[in-house]
């Protein structure tokens, strides 16, 4: 097809309506491929004399614009209400072609009468203070639909209301003034807006809905119309002691663009959205596996330089394991978004102090994709104490494996973390002789429990296979543990260290989440790091840094794409 090209379908730009509002003048912006808008524009209302001040026109509807274009707002301003003098008119808002008018004065006694008209007009004053039938007319000038309504007349001495976006103000009636004219409720923002001033009397008019401002009785001052609602000013009994028109409130301008539709979009239009920040990507719905830093397994207080009568060290637990795949519950992402990536790392290997005193190996650390974080695995213990005890692993995504020495009891496995990863194994002794040391947990089985019999060295618990990657491979393998009797435990499947006797122990294998394998006159077995690998039908776009991948998988799984993280990182949707 000669278009130069095709980008959809079915991508939704935008797809809700967005509305913006302007209380005080700046610029609309109009978006990408935007060719139309929705429109609200309500000028200042104007002043209260002794009649209501008259509203600020108000005017809505649809028009066309020009995508990517500036337009500069204005938002006219309330008149001002005055002390025995007439106030001045509402001014002016302003959005592209469309302007409304600001609202008209109310008259003061017989002054002010070529200033009543306006988008909706202002009051007569009372038969007691002039002619009574000088009210202002609405929608002026005029436009179509109608931007507002006329004035009252004025009773005796009761002032007329001023007119309102929906309904002609109410004439003063003997001393009673006159009620505002009904505003107009805006279907944008389901509010209403230009309501009239009320006349001031001996009992004063109320202001119309829409924010008119009451009028006044006595002395007093005419309220003024509500911020940004372009009410008229209330209008005031008489100017004797201070008595005053009310101010009109100001306008204010809203600017909705509709909806897009779904459709197919030419590569101009789809640069010139991505430009503009306008173009939404489909979601990626993706499948993950996230595991976290195996533990280090713990390392003994050597008595003499040799394995007897020394501590076993616990195994490390596995790091946490979760998982969508196969089958379980994806994550569904935004497209055209960058989202970190923590790998955690493994944790240390306890060492043998030159003291009196033993070490446990150090958690992992936490890895975390999106809303999923995975726990790091539980240190594996050791015996601080020359004179012998017992001492717990560590909880963790799994936990690690117990130790214990020269005292009878049983040391306990540290909890792993539901739906992450299992228990670390338990360190039994029947008298105060000899040692034990649990394995770690790991991903799909708890940690062996350690004796002091012939094969009783508890070893690590066997991880998780998961073929996410397009290959099987097992994960969260938990460390082993070691005894004097039992000999060293075997590693868990899964990346798991094996326990060690006179020597350092093994460390979980990187990338892989085991744990290390704990010793007995040795050093303990640092944990393995962490991994992430996210799998996607498409919308992967990229991965950083470097170190990371981004592969897509042959038949019979063809098209899939695969990001694995073996360091912290970034996954970039498409």
């Amino acid at each position: 097809m000669a278009n130069g090209g095709i980008i959809g379908p079915n991508v939704v730009i935008n797809g809700a309506s967005t509305s913006q509002s302007f209380t005080a003048s700046g610029t609309f912006t109009s978006r990408c491929g935007q060719a139309s808008a929705d429109y609200l524009v309500v000028a200042g209302g104007g002043a209260g004399g002794n009649g209501g001040g008259g509203a600020g026109g108000s005017r809505c509807g649809t028009l066309s614009i020009s995508p990517l274009t500036a337009y500069p707002i204005t938002v006219g301003a309330g008149g001002v209400g005055a002390t025995a003098a007439i106030g001045t008119k509402g001014s002016a808002s302003i959005f592209s072609s469309i302007t409304s008018a600001g609202g008209g004065i109310g008259v003061f006694g017989a002054l002010g009468a070529s200033c009543a008209p306006g988008g909706s007009g202002g009051g007569s004053s009372g038969t007691s203070y002039g002619p009574g039938s000088q009210q202002g007319t609405g929608n002026t000038p005029p436009v179509s639909p109608s931007q507002g309504n006329s004035g009252a007349a004025g009773g005796a001495p009761g002032s007329g209301g001023g007119g309102g976006a929906g309904a002609v103000g109410s004439a003063g009636s003997g001393p009673v003034g006159g009620a505002g004219g009904t505003g107009k409720t805006n279907s944008i923002t389901g509010t209403t807006y230009a309501g009239g001033g009320g006349g001031g009397g001996d009992s004063s008019g109320t202001g119309g809905p829409g924010g008119g401002g009451p009028g006044a009785t006595g002395n007093s001052a005419g309220t003024a119309g509500t911020t940004n609602s372009g009410g008229g000013g209330g209008g005031m009994r008489n100017s004797c002691g201070g008595g005053a028109g009310g101010n009109g409130g100001s306008g204010i301008v809203v600017v909705q663009q509709p909806a897009f539709a779904p459709g197919v979009w030419s590569i101009n239009d789809a640069y010139n959205y991505k430009k503009a920040g306008q173009w939404v990507s489909t979601p990626v719905s993706v499948d993950y596996l996230v595991v976290a830093g195996g533990a280090g397994g713990g390392a003994s207080k050597c008595n003499g330089g040799g394995p007897t009568g020394s501590a076993g060290g616990g195994g490390g637990g596995a790091g946490g394991y979760r998982t969508s795949f196969p089958g379980g519950t994806k994550i569904t992402l935004t497209g055209a978004t960058s989202y970190p990536i923590t790998i955690g790392g493994g944790g240390t290997g306890g060492g043998i102090p030159s003291g009196p005193t033993a070490s446990n190996g150090s958690n992992g650390s936490d890895s975390i994709f999106s809303t999923i974080t995975s726990s790091g695995g539980g240190g594996g213990a050791s015996v601080p104490s020359p004179a012998g005890g017992g001492t717990a692993g560590l909880a963790g995504g799994s936990g690690g494996g117990a130790s214990r020495w020269n005292t009878a009891g049983t040391s306990n496995g540290g909890s792993g973390t539901p739906g992450q990863g299992n228990s670390g194994g338990s360190a039994t002794l029947p008298a105060s002789a000899n040692l034990a040391g649990g394995g770690g947990g790991g991903a799909s089985a708890a940690g062996g429990n350690g004796n002091d019999s012939p094969g009783g060295t508890g070893a690590g618990g066997a991880g998780s296979p998961n073929s996410i990657s397009g290959s099987a491979v097992t994960y969260a393998g938990g460390g082993g543990g070691n005894g004097n009797i039992g000999g060293p435990g075997a590693g868990g499947a899964g990346g798991g260290g094996a326990g060690a006797v006179g020597t350092n122990a093994t460390s979980g294998t990187a990338n892989t989440g085991g744990g290390g394998g704990g010793a007995n006159g040795g050093l303990g077995g640092s944990g393995g790091s962490g991994i992430v690998i996210i799998r996607a039908s498409g919308g992967i776009s990229a991965v950083a840094p470097g170190t990371n991948t981004l592969s897509t998988l042959p038949a019979p799984a063809g098209g899939c794409q695969v990001a694995t993280f073996t360091v912290s990182g970034t996954l970039t949707t498409g």
